[in-house]
């Protein structure tokens, strides 16, 4: 969470699991771009030492820095980075061994749409209640929505009706996140059911509509069904054209 007070991004939500974790990020590149060079570089201080001689570099030297700095800063890889390293520092220390914690390096899929967003924080949410270890979201350990609920949500991303909120909003309201939340959870379980039989909430409605397969089929299943990008099929497209691929995962036409 803190990371996200240094970094130009935003955390949509988390979940934590027993040996990985998901994120949803935002980067908020109207911060970035607002920044003056001194607050960059003293937001660079609290990850980084400055190099020696940057006090005594010339201007050209010191500029080119700082540029290197702010984009750095709105980096999903790095923000990744300076999250994952220490982690693995501290588990090694703790476990008494040396050498690579992580399998690998971070997959990432960029969300193109709202709808997309959405539908992806409430499948990183509900992880614990998809894996079985948890029954409702409230009792969800270790994930933003249990955050949100009771209200230690001040480092996250705030919801459509935050009062106050000058910074990125997501595209949701709170009553309308919790309800999707909810009811999506209750179908993960059989034998809980959802608001009332053959009716959806408004929300869920509205994402059904977004995408050509059955909502829950999505939730299901959301990782298997796309790879790079997640998104309508209008945006699905305009993606596959700018990465000049005939083909992309997850666009059914």
């Amino acid at each position: 969470m803190w990371l996200s007070q240094v970094f130009a991004i935003d955390i949509c939500a988390y979940a934590v699991m027993s040996n990985h974790y998901h994120v949803v990020l935002h980067i908020n590149s109207a911060d970035q771009k607002s920044w003056s060079d001194t607050e960059v570089v003293e937001r660079w201080q609290r990850l980084h030492r400055l190099p020696q001689d940057f006090g005594a570099a010339d201007e050209q030297t010191r500029a080119h820095g700082i540029r290197l700095w702010r984009e750095r800063l709105g980096s999903v890889s790095w923000f990744m980075k300076s999250l994952n390293e220490p982690l693995a520092r501290l588990a090694n220390k703790e476990d008494g061994c040396k050498g690579r914690f992580w399998e690998g390096r971070f997959r990432s899929q960029a969300l193109l749409d709202e709808a997309a967003l959405v539908k992806c924080m409430a499948y990183v949410d509900l992880n614990p209640i998809r894996a079985g270890i948890a029954v409702t979201p409230e009792n969800s350990d270790h994930t933003s929505i249990k955050a949100r609920l009771e209200g230690r949500d001040r480092a996250l991303a705030s919801l459509a009706d935050a009062p106050n909120v000058e910074r990125f909003r997501l595209p949701v309201r709170s009553v309308d996140y919790l309800e999707l939340v909810d009811w999506t959870g209750r179908r993960y379980q059989a034998g809980k059911r959802g608001r009332i039989d053959g009716t959806l909430p408004p929300i869920v409605e509205r994402l059904q509509r977004s995408c050509r397969r059955l909502f829950m089929d999505e939730m299901r299943h959301l990782s298997r069904h796309y790879f790079r990008a997640i998104g309508q099929a209008e945006s699905l497209r305009k993606y596959r054209d700018y990465l000049g691929q005939s083909r992309l995962k997850g666009l059914l036409s």
